[in-house]
């Protein structure tokens, strides 16, 4: 595809052309998804004409126009505030040419620390100059969870003072349960009254991720949402001072305290939870960010529902349009990071299965419920677009039923399974099971718990509002005996996530290609999930042991 004109000819004339198929969940039969439409998305967003569709540039501008051309094709309604559009404005915030600071004062003496080298820092994005000097305190891991009988910061008043407190901590946690708390550290601390927080580096954590690598990626643009006042979204200016401290430069800290480290590190070791007590040390931080100003859409579309009461209730589809754009690394081949999986394909799976529902609406098959299709922007830089959708909604929030996300299906394998983020929470699981079964693909559980992928895509902003959701990933079971599923999944995230290769040379040449023809299938799972919510009598339910139903959710949406 060389331009939106041809891309959208293609598509229509593949649309018109879409095979059926029989499922019992719809009254009439129902569409199939067609392989050939999922490729001609794909690869349009994939080009390099769009050069990596990073938040705010012409190249995600341009997808965006694509995609709200394509609602407008299928017949969608639009669901935006500007059409389809519902424009975000963003403060990016990035350090300044002067270098942050970092020292701390003991009974021993003042030591300096350098930056790049013992620690490192990101830009503010609550003010463009900030400073801190107050008292340290040791709060453990900084975790606080009442479900599991965690407090960290028991014994100890942070109120004014200065946390430092080591990464990690959730291990032997349920993984979606443990990345959630694993964000809320800094919450955490606010909510005590706590000017600073500082994490520390450990060694066990140097093994998994060198500490130079964090350096590498710490000291990039921040982005937040901005709401009608402009202030920066989910920035606490509470917090004057943060860095990521090297273990290596860190022994000064509790050089005159009650334990040193490596005897903290030691219980570390041997699986025990550091008590926390004050340091007798003082940190003093400063640092200067450069602000500017991004605006760029999410494209919203719908199809209204048939039901005279359903209909005022909405399922709704996410896939994120962005992705990281050009690549630091200039030595590459291709200075394009494509995101050719990561999310274009998310995306041209969700078009595909809002053409689906189209097509069903014209032969006079609508859904009950509302369906809303959302490609947002900025998931990249924190979950943004979604996250401002879900504090902004374009229709009422208590009406939302039900998220279905799309994000980065590893389409290089015939998958023989599908793995549900979300599915043990509420009775959506049992949906995506039956939905998956129709199509004799098993539903797998996580099989790598520890990247924590539940809190790491769209729809957690949503379950965050008490929204039940479920995010499908392709599993690690091939229908080729002679292939290993895991093994080409576990080698794309090593060698292709994030990088120039997430793009259609590189994946023929490593991968014999992406498999439009499982793109289709996963398409087909995925409408006939969202096709069970949208007609079914009851709205989804959160479990009564969810975690996230018993903090997120109203009583109403919690069952037995």
């Amino acid at each position: 595809m060389t331009g939106l004109a041809s891309a959208v000819a293609v598509v229509t004339l593949l649309s018109a052309c879409a095979p059926e198929q029989d499922t019992s969940e719809v009254h009439a039969p129902a569409p199939a998804a067609n392989p050939a439409a999922v490729q001609a998305h794909l690869e349009f967003l994939a080009s390099d004409l769009l050069e990596g569709r990073d938040t705010g540039t012409r190249g995600h501008e341009i997808s965006s126009h694509y995609i709200a051309a394509q609602f407008q094709l299928m017949g969608l309604e639009e669901a935006g505030t500007d059409g389809y559009y519902q424009r975000v404005s963003f403060r990016s915030a990035q350090l300044s040419e002067q270098e942050p600071t970092f020292s701390v004062e003991t009974a021993s003496g003042t030591y300096d620390f350098e930056y790049r080298k013992d620690f490192t820092t990101g830009a503010n994005t609550a003010e463009e100059v900030s400073e801190v000097s107050a008292e340290l305190v040791f709060v453990g891991y900084g975790l606080v969870s009442e479900t599991f009988g965690i407090d960290d910061y028991a014994g100890v008043d942070v109120e004014n003072k200065i946390v430092i407190a080591v990464s990690g901590g959730t291990e032997g946690l349920p993984s979606e349960e443990a990345a959630h708390l694993g964000a809320q550290k800094q919450k955490q601390a606010v909510a005590r009254g706590a000017v600073g927080f500082i994490t520390l580096h450990t060694p066990e954590r140097e093994a998994v991720r060198p500490f130079e690598r964090a350096v590498l990626f710490g000291s990039g643009p921040r982005m937040r949402w901005l709401d009608t006042d402009g202030n920066a979204h989910g920035e606490d200016g509470q917090l004057k001072g943060s860095a990521y401290l090297d273990y290596r430069a860190a022994e000064v800290f509790f050089a005159d305290s009650e334990y040193s480290l490596d005897s903290i590190f030691a219980a570390l070791e041997a699986g025990e939870r550091p008590a926390a007590f004050e340091l007798d040390a003082t940190a003093t931080m400063s640092r200067e960010s450069v602000f500017t100003e991004i605006d760029s859409p999410n494209v919203i579309g719908m199809i209204e529902g048939a039901d005279p009461v359903l209909k005022n209730e909405y399922v709704i589809y996410t896939a994120h349009s962005d992705h990281i754009g050009l690549a630091r690394d200039f030595t590459t081949s291709s200075k394009v990071n494509n995101g050719a999986l990561d999310n274009a394909a998310g995306v041209a799976v969700m078009l595909e299965t809002a053409r689906m529902y189209a097509e069903q609406a014209a032969a006079g098959n609508p859904p009950r419920r509302s369906i809303l299709f959302a490609a947002v922007t900025a998931e990249e830089k924190g979950l943004l677009g979604a996250d401002y959708f879900a504090h902004n909604p374009t229709v009422p929030i208590e009406s939302i039923v039900a998220n279905v996300n799309l994000d980065m299906p590893v389409l290089l394998y015939p998958f023989a399974d599908i793995v549900a983020f979300g599915a043990d929470h509420s009775n959506l699981g049992e949906i995506v099971a039956r939905a998956a079964g129709k199509h004799d693909i098993a539903l797998s559980p996580d099989p790598m718990p520890e990247q924590a992928i539940f809190t790491r895509s769209d729809h957690y902003t949503l379950v965050r509002q008490g929204i039940p959701a479920v995010f499908l990933m392709t599993g690690f079971t091939s229908q080729d005996e002679d292939e290993d599923g895991g093994e080409v999944w576990g080698r794309f995230f090593a060698e292709n996530y994030h990088r120039p290769g997430d793009d259609l040379p590189t994946l023929t040449e490593q991968y014999g290609g992406i498999r439009y023809d499982f793109g289709a299938l996963f398409t087909d799972i995925n409408f006939q999930i969202g096709v069970e919510i949208a007609n079914a009598d009851e709205a989804p339910y959160w479990l009564p042991d969810s975690y996230f139903g018993k903090i997120f959710a109203s009583d109403s949406t919690v069952r037995d």
